[in-house]
């Protein structure tokens, strides 16, 4: 009977459906970045970040570096016109014929005999 017993038991394992061969799914890997990736990046970004800034900031200071001497120019050149406009004030007024028409309108006249002449060494 025994025999008859493991008999069957062998034949209710050949019947059972045969199943078909676990496929394993595809596990597609993330890449992952380990800690001192992500921190070596953000040490990078912060750099690039502050190079920037600093770029910027001194490209802000020549810009109005070359406004102010640009400014400093204009009132040079301003002034020196101003100047050369009075050099020709000056020596209009101080011709002789101008000086002499004045002390004349003042009264004053010329006297020879009272002209002394100052010889220089």
């Amino acid at each position: 009977m025994m025999s008859n017993l493991a008999y069957k038991v062998r034949q209710n394992e050949q019947y059972q459906p045969t199943q078909s061969p676990k496929v394993k799914p595809v596990i597609t890997k993330k890449f992952k970045f380990t800690v001192g990736e992500k921190l070596l990046g953000l040490l990078f970004a912060v750099a690039v970040l502050f190079g920037s800034i600093l770029i910027i900031s001194n490209q802000v200071s020549v810009y109005k570096t070359n406004i102010e001497i640009q400014q400093m120019e204009a009132t040079i050149n301003e002034q020196t016109r101003v100047n050369s406009d009075l050099y020709v004030q000056v020596q209009e007024l101080s011709e002789y014929e101008r000086l002499w028409e004045k002390a004349r309108e003042l009264g004053l006249v010329l006297n020879e005999n009272n002209v002394k002449v100052v010889q220089g060494n």
